[in-house]
């Protein structure tokens, strides 16, 4: 699988599918691997690209400091390289942030946007969580690091069962490319950093917003006021399903994404 080399560093992407472009940014400590779920029912419709952000997974872990917009140029070098003049882009998260700044940077290479559980600015709550998010990366094991973080991202029906949370944590723990203790930590500055709140209004592009109604990281508050300040935007909230509804409504999401998608062709 191919690498593009950005701002210094080698970016790991990889392209699957035929049709309309599709770029997917995952969110904060999330490679590639956390669209895994959506890819099958998005690569029977489009081209779909996938890719590391800095910090995470394949993709080069500079111990510099990272933000959003320097994340959204990687993205924008990826469909330069790849030939490709427009997309849809789908942002979860941090991912949508980017997402954000992207559309911001390079409006005539963004054809539709896709926030799901994203924000323009978080308050202090959500800000000093990420921060010590961030802090603690180089002062416990990933296991326990991945314990203290996940009851922020499922909801009480996912810990219901034990098996799930067991499973996905060993998952994480024993995958080859796990992430950084700088990588982790930088990338949760650029979080904290990000702020569109007075920018948002120049997103020209239709976009939805999407939320779980069982946010707890990314309340639907920062949803609304996403949608309230884009001027194309519409707010679909999905009843079941925290920050982590990728995993946990996978249906509901994909559903909603290829009926919005749809608009287009």
């Amino acid at each position: 699988m191919p690498k593009v080399q950005v701002n210094g560093i080698d970016i790991f992407y990889e392209v699957k599918g035929t049709g309309e472009p599709v770029l997917l940014i995952a969110g904060f400590m999330c490679d590639r691997s956390y669209w895994s779920l959506l890819l099958p029912h998005l690569i029977s419709h489009y081209q779909v690209i996938r890719f590391d952000n800095r910090g995470i997974g394949q993709s080069s872990a500079p111990n510099s400091p990272y933000s959003t917009q320097q994340m959204a140029k990687d993205a924008a070098a990826i469909l330069d390289v790849l030939g490709i003049k427009q997309a849809h882009i789908i942002g979860h998260s941090m991912g949508g942030q980017i997402a954000q700044e992207l559309a911001l940077l390079y409006p005539k290479k963004v054809k539709s946007l896709v926030l799901l559980a994203s924000l323009a600015k978080g308050n202090e709550r959500f800000h000093q969580l990420v921060e010590s998010w961030g802090d603690v990366a180089t002062k416990i094991d990933l296991k326990l690091y991945e314990k203290l973080i996940l009851p922020w991202i499922f909801t009480d029906n996912f810990y219901a069962i034990p098996e799930m949370v067991y499973q996905l944590i060993e998952w994480v723990t024993n995958y080859p490319f796990t992430p950084t203790a700088d990588g982790i930590y930088h990338q949760s500055r650029a979080i904290i950093n990000h702020d569109t709140t007075d920018r948002i209004k120049d997103i020209n592009c239709p976009t939805l917003v999407m939320v779980g109604k069982q946010d707890i990281l990314t309340p639907v508050i920062f949803s609304e006021q996403l949608a309230q300040n884009i001027p194309l935007a519409e707010l679909q909230i999905i009843e079941t399903g925290g920050h982590g509804f990728l995993i946990e409504s996978t249906e509901a999401v994909t559903q909603a994404i290829l009926k919005f998608l749809a608009k287009f062709q």
